[in-house]
């Protein structure tokens, strides 16, 4: 088993002490940042835009992965990797030209991934499957943090492990929504590689503790 990734989603943070946040999580052994960008209109929420992943890149040496939970995000895909996003996540239900989109992403030497909502079936990934670094399946309906784990996701995210082992490629599964230490083995187990967390790292008063904890769980996988 490759070593799981954690990526914080700073959608949970102290928004006023954002430098302060990716810092401590950053020395609590954070592997990556998440960063969603949702625009009220594809998702229910508005949150934020390139000039805000421009400072994040500015105190941390993590890389910046930035979910684009937008209309037409071919429109401000260069925005965001000029601002400093090292991985580019786009929905699959968003974008009517999604190879073309990808290819935009990986010209500019960012890794190129793609997003399915819970009710998304993996039947839509067919043909960017040969083409993308990374697949993020939510498991929860994106546009809020907070939310609980759906747990009929299970299923959909051993299919895909089982889709990517196909391939034959290196490709990176992520997996988005209510992931919490509690059920974090079996989102390992069922073939995870990176685990978003927003409210269990930053409402958790410990960041170190608390992704210490994390590790170890995914640690005794390996024993098990």
């Amino acid at each position: 088993m490759n070593r799981v990734k954690i990526a914080p989603s700073i959608l949970s943070c102290n928004f006023l002490k954002l430098e302060e946040e990716i810092k401590k999580a950053e020395e609590a052994g954070a592997d990556l940042f998440h960063i969603d960008v949702m625009d009220g209109h594809f998702v229910p929420n508005i949150t934020i835009g390139p000039m805000f992943v421009e400072q994040i890149k500015k105190v941390t040496s993590k890389p910046l992965d930035v979910h684009l939970m937008i209309e037409n995000p071919d429109r401000f895909i260069i925005d965001f990797i000029e601002a400093g996003a090292d991985i580019v996540t786009i929905h699959i239900e968003t974008d009517k030209h999604i190879l073309r989109t990808i290819e935009v992403i990986k010209s500019k030497g960012v890794k190129a991934g793609v997003t399915l909502n819970p009710a998304t079936p993996l039947i839509t990934i067919e043909h960017t499957i040969d083409k993308i670094d990374l697949l993020l399946i939510m498991t929860v309906n994106p546009g809020f943090g907070g939310q609980t784990y759906i747990d009929a996701m299970d299923e959909k995210i051993k299919k895909a492990r089982q889709i990517i082992d196909a391939s034959g490629r290196h490709i990176e599964l992520e997996v988005d929504g209510g992931i919490k230490a509690t059920n974090a083995k079996k989102v390992v187990q069922s073939g995870a590689d990176i685990l978003v967390m927003g409210t269990e790292i930053f409402h958790s008063g410990d960041y170190r503790k608390k992704i210490k904890e994390i590790r170890s769980i995914i640690k005794s996988i390996i024993k098990d």
